[in-house]
């Protein structure tokens, strides 16, 4: 019974252990620093990046998930790195000899490494493969040393597999120790004109040793390079430096063993010195603290305990359980003492309660494990579901490197738990918050509807647009969160909300100069104008209207809201299976063609043009129930030369020559043919032309009203509201 309690003890203390080490892992880059590159650990001495290595030649770069080598004469790709081998495991080029065409062509390979690094002898041969071949490999440490290898083979049947590496079509040699480079040629005299119907190239590399398995196939053709195109993988030693421990240890300044556990050790392939954690301690010798405590109660396979494991620091002790005895319970089992029974009953009894204790706590503990993971996999569920991996692959193929990326928490906090107060607006594939980040910065987020396919495409494609611009007039994006099964996009805030709530909602603003209305449209215009020319590739709004036009202070306009749009190469038509859109402000041409182009912005443009100039909405009604088109309206009452009846009476005193030149450009942009609309670049130079005109015709009617005054002070209205007045809100709009 005492065996059963004991080995019960055992497994539970396993199970805790196992769980507790799950959790538990140590870098083994410098703090800040990237640490892998691919499937690739990269432990300092070795770093990415200023500041992240040791010394020159530790220096490494990370290109596609490869790691390279920098400071050598030709660009080395690192397999594997080993802290306390002191090695690393890289490509080495091939050597090739061909007789060709009557000549022989020859490819020489070297290696020059940095100054804490030799290529390892003890790790790496020279090989040679060719039935007529004579391969030298001159190399240099502290002196010149060589090495060659010579293979031969009469025909083509005298190989086979196991022939091997003997000399027999393939040969092989050790190299000179602590060599800094070598350089692999060809003795001429041996080619292969005499083999080069079964044997025209002669191939000869340093690569690790018992690595290459040669097969008669690499005697053919160009078999050998094709099949090993990224080189072959030999072997370097690396020391931390070049002087003994003894040495180093006197040197503190440059001494590398800096953890508080750690030991320096003689390199037993190099010249200089490593380190090494010491007995009980793991971990990276050359970090502060990198050396950490080993459990050995986690790794009962290899540190043995028969009884009750307590892990102390850099050892372990084991003891019998009460009850038990052994002369070393890290070498044989515990016996039990001899009790009485009911003292064994009573201890069965502690036992099993003890047990069931643990036993719960183990089951706790893996429930938290187990939601934990489906917690994470729900969140990677989402990412991909809310388009994460498309979004992923667009952003690096355009190497975007301006969008952060948003935790949930962090939103939730800055919403208030998307508080319903903190909503500012709703669109038709979400609704936007107002939300207050850490820094105090205010930024407002879109919080989409549980969407389709369709309008996931949307999403990523509203993201990489907003992305990808950079203009005054168009809302920038900040980030986004994807990890929740509604995605939200984080741009900058405009605190005086949409243009359709500030000229048709008439309680938060009855009256708006025209001077503001044209500074709307020519702002709104020269985005847009920004889009078609200046973006690479063209982008199109598709959605042009004014709840998507956002006003910052002094009623400053910015496009927003890209769900709808799309890139388009210069001079091509995008074709639309399913027409986006709102109804009024849609271009006749797409909803007939199904071709969005940016003459198809240009159109929505004049729409909003005419809500400006009117102030009604691009579907409104006039005290009846039926439902007109504003540009219809627009177009029909400009025909019937009845322009003031749809205008908004709060503009009419700007003269009627001024409302004609606005309402002849919305017309030209209306044009029912795309090809006769103006380029919204022309749109938004003849609105500054406008502006421009109309500033310098109130600048004069001014000064002309005020020389008559001077004359005639009699005649002076201080509550004339004529262009006087008109002049004094048009300083008061520009001081604004």
């Amino acid at each position: 019974m005492a065996r059963v309690l004991l080995w019960l003890t055992i497994a539970a203390t396993l199970l805790l252990a196992t769980i507790k080490s799950s959790t538990a892992a140590s870098s083994m880059a410098k703090p800040g620093c990237r640490e892998t590159c691919g499937n690739l650990t990269i432990p300092y001495p070795f770093g990415i990046g200023p500041g992240c290595f040791y010394s020159q030649g530790f220096d490494v770069s990370c290109e596609d998930n490869h790691t390279f080598m920098h400071n050598s004469s030709s660009l080395m790709e690192i397999y594997s790195i080993s802290l306390l081998g002191g090695q690393a495991r890289v490509s080495s080029l091939i050597a090739t000899n061909c007789y060709e065409n009557g000549t022989t062509t020859d490819g020489w390979a070297s290696a020059t490494t940095a100054d804490l690094f030799t290529i390892s002898n003890k790790a790496n041969k020279l090989t040679a493969v060719g039935c007529n071949t004579l391969a030298f490999l001159d190399g240099y440490n502290d002196y010149m040393a060589g090495a060659g290898c010579f293979s031969m083979c009469p025909d083509k049947q005298s190989v086979d597999d196991s022939s091997q590496c003997s000399g027999m079509g393939c040969c092989q040699t050790s190299i000179a120790p602590r060599l800094t480079s070598f350089n692999i040629t060809f003795d001429n005299r041996y080619n292969n004109y005499v083999v080069r119907g079964f044997n025209p190239c002669s191939y000869a590399f340093v690569a690790e040793q018992d690595w290459f398995r040669f097969k008669p196939s690499y005697l053919e053709g160009n078999k050998l390079t094709e099949t090993f195109k990224d080189g072959v993988p030999a072997v370097l030693d690396w020391v931390a430096g070049r002087e003994s421990c003894e040495e180093a240890i006197m040197n503190r300044t440059s001494y590398a063993c800096i953890s508080k556990n750690s030991q320096c050790i003689d390199s037993p392939n190099a010249k200089g010195y490593l380190c090494d954690c010491m007995d009980g301690f793991e971990g990276n010798p050359y970090l502060a603290d990198g050396c950490q405590d080993i459990n050995e109660c986690q790794k009962l396979d290899k540190y043995m305990c028969f009884g009750i494991c307590s892990n102390t620091v850099g050892g372990y002790s084991c003891s019998c359980p009460s009850g038990t005895h052994s002369n070393d319970p890290k070498i044989s089992t515990c016996s039990p003492d001899a009790v009485s029974e009911k003292a064994k009953l009573t201890k069965l009894f502690i036992g099993i309660s003890s047990c069931a204790i643990l036993l719960l706590i183990c089951i706790f503990a893996l429930l938290i494990e187990c939601q934990k993971k489906k917690l994470m996999k729900e969140k990677k569920r989402f990412f991909q579901q809310n388009g994460g991996l498309m979004l992923y692959e667009k952003i690096r193929s355009k190497q975007v490197d301006t969008v952060r990326i948003f935790t949930t928490e962090e939103l939730e906090q800055a919403t208030n738990n998307f508080d319903s107060n903190r909503e500012v607006g709703r669109g038709s594939y979400g609704t936007v918050y107002k939300g207050i980040l850490k820094d105090n910065r205010v930024v407002a987020i879109k919080r989409s509807k549980i969407m389709n396919m369709v309008q996931k495409d949307e999403f990523v494609q509203e993201m990489i647009i907003l992305s990808q611009i950079n203009h005054r007039s168009v809302v920038r994006l900040l980030g986004c969160c994807l990890e929740v099964e509604v995605p939200m996009l984080v741009y900058e805030f405009m605190p005086k909300g949409t243009l359709f709530d500030l000229i048709h909602v008439t309680y938060r603003s009855p009256s708006i100069s025209l001077d503001a209305r044209l500074r709307i449209a020519q702002e709104s215009a020269e985005a847009l104008a920004y889009l078609h020319s200046s973006a690479s590739p063209p982008i199109v709004h598709g959605d042009v209207k004014s709840p998507n036009i956002l006003l910052g202070d002094n009623y400053i306009a910015k496009i927003t809201d890209f769900g709808a749009s799309r890139m388009l190469p210069k001079d091509e038509i995008q074709f639309m299976t399913m027409v986006q859109g709102t109804l009024g402000y849609l271009d006749p041409e797409y909803l007939q063609e199904r071709q969005l182009t940016e003459k198809s912005d240009v159109y929505s443009f004049g729409v909003v043009l005419l809500e400006l100039i009117t102030r009604k909405t691009a579907i409104y009604s006039d005290g009846t129930e039926e439902k007109k088109s504003l540009a219809s309206s627009f177009l029909l009452a400009l025909k019937e030369s009845r322009l003031e009846s749809i205008l908004d009476r709060n503009i009419l005193g700007a003269g009627l020559e001024l409302l004609q030149e606005i309402a002849q450009l919305a017309k030209c942009c209306l044009s029912m043919k795309g090809e006769e609309r103006p380029l919204m670049s022309e749109v938004a130079e003849r609105l500054r032309f406008i502006r421009r005109t109309w500033h310098e015709q109130l600048a004069e009617n001014a000064g002309e009203e005020t020389e008559c005054l001077l004359e005639n002070p009699s005649n002076y209205d201080p509550s004339s509201t004529g262009r006087h007045g008109s002049l004094m809100a048009l300083d008061l709009e520009i001081g604004r």
